[in-house]
């Protein structure tokens, strides 16, 4: 099958989940396209049956603002055209569905029929759609696509809930490779990092204000005014990380937190990880949290969006009520002092991720669904 493939191509959970996708179905042997305004993050190269289109925005002085979504639909439409896709996958509902709506419609004067299948996230349901503005887009792309998934029951609740939504939606949950996301024996690293044996606590995000990253910070602070020996790596980048570092120095606690920044191998940093912190506003589904459990790391999260769906409360972490910081230091410091109830947790994690959330049990659920819509065997 030939797969056309358009995400954001930036470091975030819709565009890791696309490129992955995209990767596991070349593996299986379909010729993948990805059409994007740069190399998606994760993609690294291209091969044989993987490739990358970019996609060129011009500059015209008629135009204030250049328009990102009718570029992609002149892609999209060349792509389809040229390299005879069966299908094409678009992740976020504004503007890939739009545009591969549009795309649609101009292939179909010329006899070209392209399936449309989209995948909702998160952000273009839950903030986005919140715009009035864009309300009527979000509505008409996800209703003109041929076939919408979701990644949680709870965005399919909130995506039927905030839309007049005519489409039926499927729920495929988020994926990882397992074998990556594993834990690897990273002692060296541990001990150049904890000589005196501390215990490490993970946050990774975009660091976008609606992950709290501060709060993480802030529940460091309150463990080591507990006199626990503990380090804290904060991974990623964004608006709330100058806050952050701004907090740690404030909270005197600097010296005892790293901020690496945007890293490609984060099961390395998970390798060494004891405790897993996710304190966020909303998420759909928790990507970042299901690499940690892959890696068997226990995590403490808030009781927000999909996250019920993925963590199982104290057998793989802790649930916490939203801003309830008192709540997720007592359940970090629980797990941070008691090392069989840490390891208990961590096998139970990697189990977890290992038996629900495997690329090689979602990847064909991707395949059947396609076959919904095109004749082209899976």
């Amino acid at each position: 099958m030939k797969i056309g493939i358009t995400c954001y191509p930036v470091y975030g959970g819709s565009g890791v989940v696309a490129t992955e996708l995209g990767k596991a179905l070349a593996d299986r042997g379909h010729q993948v396209h990805f059409i994007a305004y740069s190399l998606p993050f994760r993609l690294g190269s291209v091969q044989d049956n993987l490739l990358f289109h970019e996609v060129n925005v011009n500059a015209y002085p008629l135009f204030e603002y250049p328009n990102y979504s009718l570029n992609l639909t002149s892609k999209m439409v060349d792509v389809v055209k040229y390299e005879q896709l069966d299908i094409l996958h678009v992740h976020y509902a504004i503007p890939h569905a739009t545009s591969a709506v549009l795309a649609r419609q101009i292939l179909a004067r010329e006899g070209i029929h392209i399936p449309v299948v989209t995948t909702l996230h998160g952000t273009d349901i839950t903030i986005v759609g919140r715009d009035p503005s864009f309300k009527p887009v979000v509505n008409y792309s996800i209703n003109e696509s041929d076939g919408v998934t979701a990644v949680s029951d709870y965005l399919r609740h909130e995506t039927l809930c905030r839309f007049d939504v005519s489409n039926d939606i499927e729920v495929i949950p988020n994926f990882i490779d397992t074998t990556r996301f594993r834990r690897l024996n990273k002692e060296h690293f541990r001990r150049a990092l904890c000589p005196n044996e501390e215990k490490v606590i993970v946050h990774i995000s975009n660091f976008r204000p609606v992950k709290h990253a501060p709060d993480v910070v802030e529940v460091f602070h309150r463990l080591r005014q507990d006199n626990l020996s503990v380090k804290l790596l904060l991974v990623g980048d964004g608006p709330d990380r100058a806050a952050a570092e701004h907090m740690a120095r404030e909270l005197g606690v600097h010296d005892d937190v790293r901020f690496l920044g945007k890293q490609e191998p984060v099961e390395e940093i998970l390798s060494i990880a004891d405790v897993f912190l996710m304190p966020s506003e909303t998420e759909t589904f928790g990507l970042a949290a299901l690499e940690a459990m892959s890696c068997g790391v226990p995590v403490v999260a808030s009781n927000v969006g999909g996250l019920p769906e993925l963590i199982i409360e104290g057998e793989t972490g802790f649930l916490c009520a939203l801003n309830d910081i008192d709540a997720m230091t007592d359940c970090t410091r629980k797990i941070l002092t008691d090392d069989d109830l840490q390891k208990k947790m961590a096998e139970k994690s990697r189990q977890r991720a290992v038996d629900e959330f495997d690329v090689q049990k979602i990847v064909p659920l991707y395949e059947k669904y396609y076959q919904k819509f095109t004749a082209v065997p899976a």
